[in-house]
């Protein structure tokens, strides 16, 4: 059983390199070590999967969960004419 574990990839690397020179020895280096990859071009991306790739997924998920809250009515309107403190308390 231990030996089958070792077969199965721990982590998946996505990598976003910054050059076309960059991109071409990734993808060298993975054809020399024989590491299966996808190519996957930007414009294929969806506006949410090419959002999480300019911010991060965590960032992304943050957002999205503070708008569904506030189009639930979740939100709290501050009076300008009194404190911070005195809005919250």
């Amino acid at each position: 059983m231990n030996s089958l574990l070792n077969l199965i990839p721990m982590e998946t690397l996505i990598m976003h390199p910054e050059s076309k020179e960059q991109l071409a020895a990734l993808k060298a280096f993975a054809k020399a070590l024989k590491v299966p990859f996808e190519k996957k071009s930007t414009k294929d991306l969806s506006e949410r999967e090419k959002t999480i790739a300019l911010y991060g997924k965590d960032l992304v998920e943050t957002v999205e969960r503070a708008e569904k809250s506030i189009k639930a009515g979740n939100v709290k309107i501050l009076d300008p004419s009194k404190s911070l403190w005195e809005n919250i308390l």
